[in-house]
């Protein structure tokens, strides 16, 4: 039987997807719920899977754009693997075989003759020497259209110019093109949208990053041992005081609909993470109700899945409000790009040690600067300096503000 696979629908506003890569080959054998191939849409890229074992024939080839519901391969639910394949299917590997021989000839039939030239080909007009010249361009550079090969003003005109580069040194020149996935293209666009459809601004600060340190040294052992080699890393911390934070300045969790604004009384935290494909922003939901224990194992969850391709477009819907972590590349200051429709994105950044005063005194310190982006249209300058604020306060008094005084209990120790 020959059962038709087609793409499945990987969300309610997802109409196309693109092939981006085949895991398998035209007339392979594959098992039910093996992955065939990997599939963009705007959103994630997410894996194929067969939908019963047989002999596989390819519709579609990678980067071909297909809309769901569309057949992108079949399966022949009656072949048989190589090992024990049936007679049709060892029929099927012969025959490529036995036409070889007869292919062989086409090889070398006739050849193009070669275009007939004389002392005009390749020779420029007076118009189209001038637009070459401009162009950077010498007559080599391009094939003529004119009679018996010359060169005329409308070849030079649509040749493609480089701009002057120097003297060659007998380096590699060479250059590759590569087609954006579907995903990037989308990230492309809305990025480009978050900064010509907002009135986006960047606030900073710095945090002491003492005092999380003293107690992620104290406690992290034991809280890695009781939760079962869960690290204690630094975004439990800062995905608490951004939770408490946005319950103080409720506007930054906030976002324009047309002439309306919508709040929220959740707080669904994006955070942004590397993935094979780029950059990916999963979700926390309700971030504000989970404790160190479950934020941490949330994200771990999500960083694993992006790693290893399996984020799906439900785990990056939605969100009210992004954290991203540029200090894990080296970052030491950046202004982050608002995750539209979001109004507010803060952005962590490397740990220096640095001279500081603390009461009169020069000490050396943990510190980090964090910047906050805010959609200005929304969000005023009391509110997001006032978030950024609280956000400090809270990272630079942890056991107080985000732990309620007992920092075992938060841990769950």
């Amino acid at each position: 039987m020959i059962l038709e696979m087609k793409v499945p629908s990987p969300g309610e506003s997802i109409k196309e997807v693109e092939i981006a890569t085949w895991l398998v080959k035209d007339g392979d054998y594959v098992e039910k719920d093996q992955a065939i191939a990997e599939v963009d849409s705007d959103k994630a890229t997410l894996e194929l899977p067969a939908e019963a074992s047989g002999i596989i024939t390819l519709k579609a080839e990678e980067g071909d754009a297909v809309a769901v519901g569309a057949v992108v391969c079949l399966i022949d639910t009656d072949g048989k693997p190589a090992g024990g394949a049936a007679p049709k299917a060892e029929a099927k590997a012969e025959a490529p075989k036995a036409e070889a021989p007869k292919a062989e000839p086409k090889k070398e039939e006739p050849k193009a003759a070669p275009a007939p030239t004389s002392y005009a080909t390749g020779s420029a007009s007076p118009a189209a020497k001038k637009i070459l010249a401009e162009k950077n361009l010498s007559a080599t550079d391009v094939a003529g259209t004119g009679k018996d090969g010359r060169i005329t003003k409308e070849d030079a005109m649509a040749a493609n110019g480089k701009a002057s580069m120097g003297t060659p040194t007998g380096g590699s020149r060479g250059e590759t093109r590569t087609k954006l996935s579907m995903l990037r293209r989308k990230v492309a666009e809305r990025l480009v949208a978050a900064k010509n459809e907002t009135a986006m601004l960047t606030t900073f600060n710095e945090v002491n990053m003492t005092p999380i340190n003293l107690i992620r040294n104290e406690y992290k052992d034991a809280f890695k041992a009781k939760h079962g080699g869960l690290g204690l890393g630094y975004m439990s911390f800062f995905t608490k005081a951004v939770t408490r934070a946005l319950q103080l300045f409720p506007d930054v969790n906030s976002m324009i609909d047309g002439d309306q604004k919508i709040s929220y009384d959740f707080c669904d935290i994006s955070v942004a993470v590397s993935g094979p494909k780029g950059l990916m922003v999963p979700v926390v939901r309700n971030a504000e109700n989970l404790t160190f224990r479950g934020i941490e194992a949330e994200i771990k969850r999500l960083a694993i899945r992006a790693r290893e391709g399996q984020i799906t477009v439900d785990d990056m819907t939605g969100g009210t409000f992004t954290i991203s972590n540029g200090g894990v590349f080296g970052s030491m200051l950046s202004t982050p790009i608002i995750n539209p429709p979001q109004s507010g994105i803060l952005g962590m950044h490397n740990i220096i040690e640095r001279p500081i005063a603390v009461n009169g005194q020069v000490e050396i310190h943990p510190m980090m600067y964090v910047a906050l982006s805010y959609d200005h249209r929304i969000i005023d300058g009391r509110e997001s300096v006032g978030f950024l604020v609280a956000v400090k306060e809270g990272l630079e008094n942890p056991g107080e503000l985000l732990m309620g005084g007992d920092p075992k209990r938060a841990l769950e120790l």
